[in-house]
C-alpha cells in the first residue's frame, strides 16, 4: 500500500532526450486518434470538440456521437493497448508497442471500420515541421512503455492541480484538455470581451482555426513536454492579446522566467517537481500569471474565486 501511494502521489522523472523519439512517435499516434474526434464532431467554440482527455489509465476521446451510435478511443497507458470502445459491440484495438505510424493508423482505421465506424481523416499531421502523411510514415515507430507510463502519470499531476485551479474562476473557462496539435495539457479563462482578429500564422493550423480559437480575450496555461526548439517539459501561461507589461510582471515562483521568443511565460517541469511542495508552487505560478494578466488587460476581477470544495456549494449572496 505505501509503495502504491507513493507511486500515486509522485512527480516522475521527465528527461526529453532519453524519450524524444517515443514522444514524436507518440505525438503522431494522438494526432491520428484526434482527428478522427474533429472529423466526426461538430464544431464546438474554441475548437474544443477536438480535444484528448486524461483518463484514469491514458488519454481518451471521451465517447463520440456516430452513426446512430457512440464510440470512443483510449489509449491505456497502464497495459498499454489502444483500446475502442462502442454501443455497438464488444471492445476492440490492439497492443501498444513500438511500430510506425503507417502501421497505427491502418490498425487503427480498421479498427474503426469492424467497430461499425468507418472514417475518412484528414492525414497530414498538424503544428509539425515537415509533416508525413499517416500513411507514408514509417520514419517515427518507438514506444518505450516506462516512458510514456511516467508522462501519464505526470499528466495526472497536471490534471489534478489544473482542475483545481480551473474551480477558482466564475467566468467562461474551458475544460482541461489536451490538445493533440501541440502536444500539451491546458486551460483557458476568458474576460468575456471580444478579441482583436488574430494574425494566425502558426505553421500546420490554418488560419481560420485559430482566429475562432482567439476570437476572444483569454489568459491561457498549460503544461508541454517540449520538443527539439525547447528540450524541456514546462508549464506555460499567456494572454492574448499580449497586454502592456505582461513579461515583467511579479509572477512566482522564483524560476518562473519570461520567453520573449514564446511570447509567454515558462515554469520548468523540474521546479515544481523538486518543490517542497509541488502543488503550491504550480498553484502561484497559475494564479499569479493569469493575475498579472488579468489587472494588466483590465479583466473583471470578480470573476475570481475561492477553489471549489467537494460537496459544498458556492455561497450565493442576494
Amino acid at each position: 500500500m505505501q509503495q502504491a501511494d507513493t507511486l500515486r502521489n509522485s512527480w516522475p522523472v521527465l528527461d526529453y532526450a532519453q524519450w524524444r523519439e517515443t514522444l514524436q512517435t507518440l505525438h503522431l499516434w494522438t494526432q491520428i486518434v484526434g482527428k478522427v474526434r474533429l472529423t466526426l464532431s461538430p464544431w464546438l467554440n474554441h475548437g474544443w470538440q477536438v480535444p484528448l482527455y486524461v483518463t484514469a489509465r491514458g488519454l481518451g476521446t471521451s465517447a463520440i456521437h456516430a452513426g446512430g451510435g457512440m464510440v470512443e478511443v483510449e489509449f491505456d497507458f497502464v497495459d498499454h493497448r489502444l483500446v475502442v470502445r462502442s454501443s455497438e459491440g464488444t471492445d476492440g484495438g490492439f497492443d501498444l508497442a513500438p511500430m510506425s505510424v503507417a502501421s497505427f493508423y491502418r490498425r487503427l482505421m480498421r479498427e474503426l471500420q469492424t467497430a461499425g465506424f468507418p472514417v475518412t481523416i484528414n492525414v497530414v499531421p498538424n503544428e509539425l515541421p515537415s509533416p508525413i502523411r499517416f500513411p507514408d510514415d514509417e520514419m517515427h515507430a518507438s514506444y518505450d512503455a516506462e516512458a510514456v507510463h511516467r508522462f501519464w502519470r505526470a499528466l495526472v499531476q497536471v490534471d489534478r492541480l489544473f482542475k483545481i485551479f480551473r474551480t477558482s474562476f466564475l467566468g467562461k473557462c474551458s475544460p482541461v484538455h489536451f490538445f493533440w496539435g501541440s502536444f500539451d495539457l491546458a486551460v483557458t479563462r476568458f474576460s468575456g470581451r471580444a478579441a482583436p482578429v488574430h494574425p494566425g500564422g502558426f505553421p500546420g493550423l490554418p488560419d481560420p482555426v485559430t482566429r475562432e480559437a482567439y476570437s476572444h480575450e483569454v489568459s491561457s496555461a498549460g503544461f508541454w513536454p517540449g520538443n527539439d526548439a525547447y528540450p524541456n517539459a514546462a508549464f506555460f501561461s499567456y494572454a492574448y492579446p499580449t497586454p502592456a507589461g505582461f513579461g515583467q510582471a511579479n509572477v512566482g515562483p522564483g524560476e518562473a522566467i519570461w520567453s520573449d521568443a514564446m511570447g509567454e511565460w515558462l515554469l520548468p517541469y523540474d521546479a515544481v517537481r523538486k518543490a517542497a511542495d509541488p502543488d503550491a508552487a504550480l498553484l502561484e505560478f497559475l494564479s499569479s500569471s493569469y493575475g498579472a494578466a488579468a489587472d494588466l488587460a483590465g479583466w473583471d476581477r470578480s470573476l475570481a474565486c475561492g477553489v471549489g470544495v467537494p460537496g459544498r456549494p458556492r455561497p450565493v449572496h442576494g
